[in-house]
């Protein structure tokens, strides 16, 4: 793996924090972050990328056999049915005796939002009791979010890329612990022909989920050791002004931290200083391997979350359309 040419220190932490702020960039009361770089003309550009029409989903199921263990409380799925086909043929339903013979079946669903393939609303993080663009963490109450919520990113539509980190380095998935440097991005652009700008957002794959999703427990998945971004990830990010990332781990950045004593650094700089969408657990190895096949690493990427007002996260079935 690549070797950070960067020096990760508590110093470069407040550096990158102070100078990839976007407080106020897009007004005091702005509650989208990066999403305003997608433009409407970054979404005809995304929409133009479309050729065969083939869509590749890269949802994790939703069901009881998902990755998380407990880990902050969080529990898979839990899905219930309300009304059967069994209690229809059994005569127990409202309409049993309707002339038509007409039966229902119905259901629920009890999720935690980030506990499978999600977006983070910028009112997740805070830091120093401050999120995006300044708004108080006070904001967020049992109620949910007064500032930050989920409900300001109701249409994710544009150019999205896909960063093969381990498949450009000839291997099948980057180890727990492993960083991802700007070198390593750079080097995955050069490799698979593409370039990364604004308004994209960039899936960054580095197949740890494909190598722990048949494991006892998932190995270990949630909450635990991964690969993911080095904290020096930021400027480029940053530069390029990227509407978001995604990654096929549960917490982007790598694991344990960098920084030591400190938890997930690079989420306070990428949500709560730059108001950058971040997506966890998403499933890129079908995308990876159809992207290799063709040799395309852009498409058009659909992802709006579901618009649950006060959230500070989202499930999300994310659609790559090549």
């Amino acid at each position: 793996m690549t070797t950070s040419k960067t020096s990760i220190t508590f110093e470069l932490f407040h550096e990158l924090y102070e100078s990839c702020n976007n407080w106020g960039r897009w007004g005091t009361e702005d509650q989208r972050g990066t999403l305003n770089f997608i433009t409407p003309d970054v979404v005809q550009h995304a929409a133009s990328l479309v050729r065969t029409g083939k869509a590749i989903s890269l949802q994790l199921p939703l069901d009881g056999n998902g990755p998380q263990t407990g880990a902050f409380g969080r529990v898979n799925p839990v899905h219930q049915m309300a009304a059967t086909g069994t209690d229809h043929l059994a005569g127990n339903q409202t309409y049993s005796a309707d002339p038509l013979g007409w039966g229902f079946a119905d259901d629920s669903l009890f999720l935690f939002l980030q506990g499978g393939t999600q977006w983070d609303a910028l009112g997740h993080i805070f830091r120093d009791g401050k999120m995006f663009n300044g708004f108080s963490a006070a904001e967020v109450t049992s109620s949910g979010a007064s500032k930050g919520g989920v409900e300001h990113m109701p249409t994710i539509v544009s150019r999205g890329v896909l960063l093969d980190i381990p498949r450009v380095k000839g291997r099948s998935h980057l180890e727990p612990g492993e960083a991802i440097y700007p070198e390593d991005l750079d080097e995955a652009c050069e490799a698979q022909g593409v370039t990364v700008g604004r308004g994209d957002i960039v899936l960054i794959r580095t197949g740890d989920m494909g190598a722990r999703r048949d494991l006892p427990g998932w190995g270990g998945f949630s909450a635990g050791d991964a690969p993911g971004l080095s904290l020096s990830t930021a400027r480029w990010l940053y530069d390029k002004e990227v509407a978001g990332i995604a990654t096929d781990t549960w917490g982007a950045e790598v694991r344990p931290n960098e920084l030591e004593g400190t938890f997930q650094p690079l989420h306070l700089v990428m949500i709560v200083s730059m108001g950058l969408l971040v997506g966890e657990i998403w499933d890129l190895d079908p995308l990876a391997d159809d992207c290799a096949a063709d040799g395309r690493y852009e498409f058009l990427l659909v992802g709006p979350p579901l618009v649950i007002p006060g959230a500070v996260g989202s499930p999300v079935n994310p659609q790559a359309i090549k």
